[in-house]
């Protein structure tokens, strides 16, 4: 269990550096994470997160395994999760309640999760009746800190003729969400493989009656469920 009075005295970055070490761990399922693709994944110098490196070492959140692995304690991890929790609570108050679309929400609840206040995380959570998801389609954990991790499959993935559900979208690029509002899909959108490009492996995909080709860009940040 976290110890709040601890996490309540974390600075945002280092809230943030906890968060995008459980990502890459755990979401991104990466076996090995070190400084250097931490520090790229959040778009910083190698100087700067060896730095919180060490300051987060100190505080027993993070320890460095044999080839400078990195991997969080339990305690850093509780905090990610609560962090995660956070988010993905203050996204779905946002799309549900307050006239946010899917692609407005990202950056606002990026500054929401860093509010310290337990009691007001659970209240939101009881108010909107405990729900599962977020606006993106990804598990909210609950206020014990369980953390489900669901396999899913990549757009990317399939083949042609392949039939598929979109089940959820990667929330980090504003742009992204934007492009899929845009052409019109949205989740338990049923998507066909027409046809996948051998040059570059864009895809065409229909949709509601729509024909539409996607870069495999696009296609590696759309989580679906396969259904023929």
């Amino acid at each position: 269990m976290t110890n709040k009075s601890n996490s309540n005295n974390l600075t945002k970055s280092e809230e943030d550096y906890l968060k995008a070490l459980f990502q890459l761990l755990v979401e991104d399922n990466s076996v090995k994470v070190g400084n250097n693709q931490l520090a790229e994944y959040l778009k910083v110098s190698p100087a700067s997160t060896n730095n919180m490196i060490k300051k987060l070492k100190a505080k027993h959140y993070v320890v460095s395994e044999k080839y400078g692995k990195l991997e969080l304690t339990e305690e850093g991890r509780a905090i990610a999760v609560r962090l995660i929790r956070k988010h993905r609570l203050w996204e779905t108050f946002l799309y549900n309640y307050l006239n946010f679309s899917w692609d407005e929400v990202h950056d606002v609840a990026e500054q929401l999760e860093h509010i310290k206040s337990y009691k007001l995380i659970d209240e939101l959570d009881r108010f909107m009746d405990f729900p599962e998801k977020d606006p993106h389609g990804e598990l909210i954990p609950n206020s014990k800190g369980e953390y489900k991790v669901v396999s899913k499959i990549t757009l990317s993935s399939l083949e042609e003729g392949d039939v598929c559900k979109l089940v959820a979208v990667n929330d980090g690029s504003v742009n992204f969400l934007r492009f899929v509002s845009e052409i019109g899909l949205a989740l338990s959108s049923e998507i066909k493989i027409l046809e996948v490009r051998e040059f570059d492996k864009s895809i065409r995909i229909q949709f509601d009656g729509v024909v539409e080709t996607v870069t495999k860009k696009f296609a590696d940040n759309v989580f679906v469920k396969k259904v023929v």
